[in-house]
């Protein structure tokens, strides 16, 4: 190889690495900055965590001391909802395929 060479290698890798230290400084300066906003985000609601709140006393008790048709009760309401959810989505694929069959005429 000619001796002119050499120099353009070095150059071109001496390029490279501070390319390279560019852009780990700037992905570094974004993820620090990331890193203080859900910093300061966590330091709220921890700090709001904190703080005694006036819910506690209207709450209901925990489900297992109540009696058993309660929970019989909103298990039935909870499966309701699944079965609708379900026949919504059924009805619009159905409604969807109709409108494919319609438009393939």
């Amino acid at each position: 190889m000619p001796w002119w060479i050499w120099p353009i290698l070095v150059l071109f890798m001496l390029a490279m690495i501070a390319a390279g230290l560019v852009y780990a400084g700037l992905h570094g300066f974004h993820a620090v900055q990331d890193i203080a906003e859900i910093g300061g985000r966590l330091g709220e609601r921890v700090s709001k965590m904190g703080e005694p709140g006036g819910s506690t006393e209207e709450s209901e008790p925990p489900l297992f001391t109540q009696p058993l048709n309660v929970a019989q009760e909103r298990y039935v309401d909870a499966h309701a909802e699944v079965i609708q959810r379900k026949n919504v989505t059924r009805e619009r694929h159905i409604a969807a395929w109709n409108r494919w069959k319609q438009f393939n005429k």
